[in-house]
């Protein structure tokens, strides 16, 4: 079964609100996902995303305006790869010989305009970051290397912070004017399982103060911003919530906090959106899965400021089976397309 996309129900969770239907969200699929969900559908490969998201039930879909804008070497990746590896400089004098790029030289106006035409009625585009704070400055001179410079060198990293902060700030500030976009996701992993990355106190020198105007340039445009950040970040709620005031954050694990208890926790003050944890899904049965999707959509029925996903995204090692268990507790009967 289709359903008409309506962005107007996932403004509803991000306001907090009950939305009129079950909601759906998710940061990103994978591309098998993709070519199986738009079906026959005639779009150029790098579109194919938009009508995959439409015919799986979601009233938006994600898109990155500026891939390019923090170039650096691409480090070797098997299963996983390390954050030291491959930095783009690793300090001061290397990194006089690296090109800064300007936002407007990354931002792909033809792209945004193209994934416009694809839109349906009642659907919107939720714009991404390449990369957020964190997790740039992490690529471009290496994790062991910036904690290394915060102690012995924080006047280095705070002008770092200034770079790669005032560029997303503009990037955000130019895509969330797009009539076309929805909302924005600032998306930047801050914590590992048991703490944040860095110090709280470093985070709130070198990080907050950027996501806070980040989110002031969406707002600016009248457009809701959501936190996507993987970890431990007990420390930094109130940072996120009240600081840099997201309308929403993304990304849980059961093994550090449950989307229930997030829930509980969180939701008179930011929608918490997903959840549903990446692991629960791989490893359970489609019985199980779609039982926990919809007890969450019924533990938020009547109080809204939720949308259901996984707690991160849908990589390929996920079973489609195992995918159209949880979001058919939104949307019953939601099949692949067949040709």
């Amino acid at each position: 079964m289709k359903r008409e996309p309506d962005f107007g129900n996932l403004l509803k969770v991000l306001e907090r609100k009950v939305p009129d239907r079950p909601t759906l969200f998710e940061f990103f699929l994978n591309p098998r996902l993709y070519r199986e969900l738009a079906g026959n559908e005639a779009v150029p490969e790098r579109l194919m995303h938009i009508p995959a998201y439409r015919n799986a039930g979601y009233d938006y879909a994600p898109i990155l305006a500026a891939p390019g804008l923090f170039p650096h070497p691409r480090p070797a990746q098997e299963a996983s790869c390390s954050m030291n590896e491959a930095p783009a400089f690793t300090d001061r004098a290397a990194e006089r010989d690296y090109r800064w790029r300007e936002p407007e030289e990354a931002y792909d106006s033809r792209y945004m305009k193209e994934a416009a035409a694809c839109l349906p009625p009642g659907m919107k585009l939720i714009a991404y970051g390449p990369d957020g704070m964190l997790e740039n400055m992490i690529r471009l001179i290496g994790f062991d290397n910036l904690c290394y410079a915060v102690a012995d060198d924080p006047e280095w990293v705070g002008e770092i912070s200034e770079k790669v902060g005032s560029r997303l700030v503009h990037y955000y500030k130019t895509v969330s004017a797009d009539p076309a976009v929805g909302a924005c996701i600032v998306n930047d992993d801050w914590g590992f399982h048991s703490q944040p990355m860095l110090s709280p106190e470093d985070m709130r020198r070198y990080i907050v103060p950027w996501h806070k105007k980040m989110v002031e340039a969406i707002h600016g445009n009248g457009k809701p911003a959501i936190l996507h950040s993987c970890g431990r970040l007990d420390a930094l709620m109130d940072d996120i919530i009240d600081i840099c005031r997201y309308d929403a954050k993304h990304s849980y694990e059961d093994k550090i906090l449950p989307v229930e208890e997030a829930y509980e926790r969180y939701h008179d003050r930011i929608a918490i959106l997903g959840g549903i944890d990446v692991d629960f899904v791989c490893r359970r049965t489609e019985g199980e899965i779609f039982k926990r999707s919809a007890a969450m959509l019924e533990r938020t029925r009547a109080r809204g400021g939720y949308a259901l996903g996984t707690g991160n995204s849908v990589p390929e090692y996920v079973p489609d089976d195992k995918y159209f268990a949880m979001i058919r507790a939104a949307v019953p009967g939601v099949e692949i397309p067949r040709a």
